[in-house]
Order: structure tokens, then sequence, then C-alpha cells
């Protein structure tokens, strides 16, 4: 018997997921726990593996598709039975139900009755036709309006043609203005312009949002709909941390199996102002502050394909290596698409790092339900004006980083933001611990 491959149920909260791409086709070999489709939720975006090895026989369901958790969404033949049945494919979303049964009406349906409107259909219909991605029912419309498929743009899924974008593309071309009714004979009839027709699509492909961006989108408008932004920025002399990562960094990874980047040295230097300045780390419910136990500190990744945010658990009881180790391991599994939905859970403070990118600084939106996030800026080097130990002032060449604090002025006063951001400029700028 055929194993089905079902969707399967990425965390307790998780009623459904969208599958992204196939990674396999119907009749291609798999073994078991081999990657054999993508899919994305409202937590993560995650490989799945096989559940059996074989072939893969049917896919049930198309990328695009949102089903629910324990749907089957395709099955895998062991070698014997894979040429038991033809390999399937599902129809891409694009063949909506409502098309499906007019296809099966259009294959029996007789011809139309010509009108005195009606535009003579094509004698024939050009390769260009054929090889155009859309379902009968289109081609069937298209051809008895005289369109070229080739003319119309898709919507739908890799750009297939939907009923839509026919009837839109054949709206448009229909002629905008009724015919005038004759006046009288004695009176000159008046010549009425035209309405004009409606305007072409903007040139450019229209792309659907994936299932990633789509919780963005939401999130972030949510979340500035729920909280009370204000920044402040503060400019930090990271010349030390700057020396002391240039001067252990190969040794750092030679010893620990590790590369020596500069998230942690940020991500200590908020635990230490959190531990100080609690508030911080707290969270609005209802009416009350929830003040958290633990740090739970929310690392920033930017994907090729999105944004996400894992956690880092229990961060302050991690020494420095813990924390190195801890960032490069969710920030892989995040790349790789491994993590689960408990690794993007529970975060009560968060780090972002527009600054590896370039940018001077940013001034980023919260992580719900946080009450604050940290932004880091890029290290450039500028001119400072440095006081020594006897109060002389030069000027001289440092490593430099802005810093930026979002947070959520409905529970965190100003006097309190600046006081936490002036606990880590001090812990940077005078950096003491040892970093393994």
């Amino acid at each position: 018997m055929p194993t089905d491959i079902i969707m399967p149920q990425m965390g307790e909260s998780i009623v459904e997921g969208t599958i992204t791409k196939w990674l396999k086709k119907p009749g291609d070999k798999v073994q078991r726990d081999e990657p054999l489709f993508e899919i994305s939720t409202d937590k993560v975006d995650a490989e799945i593996p096989s559940p059996a090895a074989g072939v893969l026989q049917e896919i049930k369901v198309a990328e695009g598709t949102t089903v629910g958790v324990n749907t089957v969404v395709g099955t895998i033949a062991v070698d014997g039975e894979a040429t038991a049945a033809p390999a399937k494919i599902a129809p891409t979303p694009s063949t909506t139900k409502e098309e499906t049964k007019e296809e099966k009406k259009a294959s029996f349906a007789p011809p139309p009755v010509p009108t005195a409107n009606a535009v003579p259909a094509p004698a024939s219909v050009s390769s260009d036709d054929e090889e155009a991605r859309s379902s009968p029912l289109v081609r069937k419309i298209a051809r008895e309006h005289g369109v070229r498929l080739s003319q119309v743009t898709g919507t739908g899924l890799g750009r297939r043609i939907t009923k839509q974008d026919i009837m839109s593309f054949i709206e448009r071309q229909s002629p905008s203005a009724a015919p005038v009714p004759a006046a009288p004979a004695e009176v000159p009839s008046a010549s009425r312009p035209a309405t004009p027709a409606a305007p072409p699509p903007y040139p450019g492909d229209l792309v659907p949002m994936t299932q990633m961006r789509k919780i963005i989108a939401q999130r972030m408008i949510e979340s500035r709909r729920t909280s009370a932004h204000v920044h402040c920025m503060y400019e930090v002399d990271l010349t030390r941390v700057v020396a002391l990562r240039n001067k252990h960094k190969a040794a750092f990874e030679q010893r620990h199996g590790v590369r020596l980047t500069f998230m942690p040295f940020f991500v200590r230097a908020a635990i230490i102002a959190i531990q100080q300045w609690p508030i911080v780390n707290a969270s609005l419910e209802g009416e009350n502050i929830r003040y958290h136990r633990n740090i739970n500190m929310g690392i920033a990744v930017a994907l090729d394909w999105g944004l996400i945010v894992p956690v880092l658990k229990n961060s302050g009881d991690l020494n420095f290596l813990g924390l190195q180790r801890g960032v490069t391991d969710l920030g892989e599994r995040a790349r790789t698409k491994k993590l689960k939905p408990e690794d993007v859970e529970g975060s009560t403070f968060t780090v972002t790092n527009p600054g590896q990118f370039g940018a001077v600084f940013g001034l980023p939106i919260i992580n719900q339900p946080n009450s604050a996030i940290m932004g880091v800026g890029g290290i450039t080097k500028m001119p400072l004006v440095v006081t020594d130990k006897d109060g002389n002032d030069s000027i001289a060449i440092r490593s430099v980083v802005h810093l930026t604090l979002g947070y959520d002025h409905r529970i965190i006063d100003g006097a309190v933001a600046d006081q936490f951001m002036a606990v880590v400029k001090k812990t940077l700028e005078n950096w003491s611990e040892e970093i393994g």
C-alpha cells in the first residue's frame, strides 16, 4: 500500500500550513527522511522529510495551497508498486472549483449561437495560445471572443491565465460607449465623445505574497496599532570591542569551532542593562504588567524570503561563549529551514541588526508582545573627541556604532529608556568580560 504524506502539525497552536515548494516531482525516487517539500506556517518555514523510502507517486496538494494539519498532500509507493498507477500531480491553485465545474459543462455544451454583436471566432488557434498556461474553460472563452491568450497577462500561480484574467481582458477590449440614438431630422445630432476605456494594468509582474510575507505584513501593522512607539538613539564608541574581536577571532574559532561575531557583545550588553531595568523586559497584559523571570532574547534574522525572529531562551544564564553558540545555531537553522515552532516563541526582548547591510541606524518596529527592541547600526570609523584620564581632549579616529531602542511608551518612560541605553553604552565602551 502507498504511504500517505501528511501536512504535519508544527506546534500545538498551528492548525494549517501552506505548501510553498515540492522538492521532488512525481516519479522521483526518495529516501526516508530526505527533504520532500517545504511549508510555511504562521510560525516558521520548514522542510518536511519523506515519511518513507520509495517513489513519489502522487502530489495531491499543489504549491501555494493552504491545508489543515493531517491532510494527505501526496503518496509514496515502494519501488515495486510505483508502476501500478501513473504518477499524478495536483492542479495549480488558480484552477478554482468554479472553473472545474464549468470546464466539465464546456466539454458537453453545444456551440454558442452567434449574435449581432458577437466577434467571429478565429479559424485556428496559434501555437502561442496552445502553450499559454490556462485551463480549458479559459481557452474556450478566448475562442468565443476571438482573443489570443498570448496577449493576456496571467495572475495565477506561474503566470497561469485564470478566468478572471480573460474576462477582465475582454471587458477592457469591448466598446465602452453605447450607440447614440438618432436625433429628429430637423435637428442636427450632436456628436457625443466616447467614454475613455479603462486604463490597462501597470506594466510589470503581479506576484502573490508568500505566506511568510503575509504574516510579516499582518504583524507589523498589528504592532504599530498596539504599541505607542518611541525611539531613542545612542552613539557608542566601539573601538575597544572591535580591537578585542580582531585580536581573538582566529583563536576563538579554532578553539570553539564557531566564528566570533559582534552580535553576542550587543546581546550581553542588553542583558546587563535588562538586569538593572527589568521593565524593558516586561510586557503588557490588559491593565497589568508582566515582569518576566527569564530573559528570552529574540534575534532577528534576515532571510532571502523574509524575516524571522528565533529566540535564545534563558539567555541571561549564558556566558559569552554560550551566547555566541546560541546566536550562530539559531541563524543557521533559520537559513536552512530547520527551526521548530518553539524556537520562535516566548521572546521578551529583541535585537535586530540592520547595520550588517550598511545602515547607519534604523527605527525598528517592536516585536509583539515585547515592549522594546534594540537596533544595531553599522560599525564605521569616524573622528571623535576623546578625553584622556587627565581631562585633556583630542580628536581621534574611532570605531563607532549607533544603537536605537524602540520602546512602548505605555509602560516604558523616556527616562527609563535612556538610562537603559546608558548602561548598554557604558558596557560596550568599557568591555571587561572574558570572551572565552
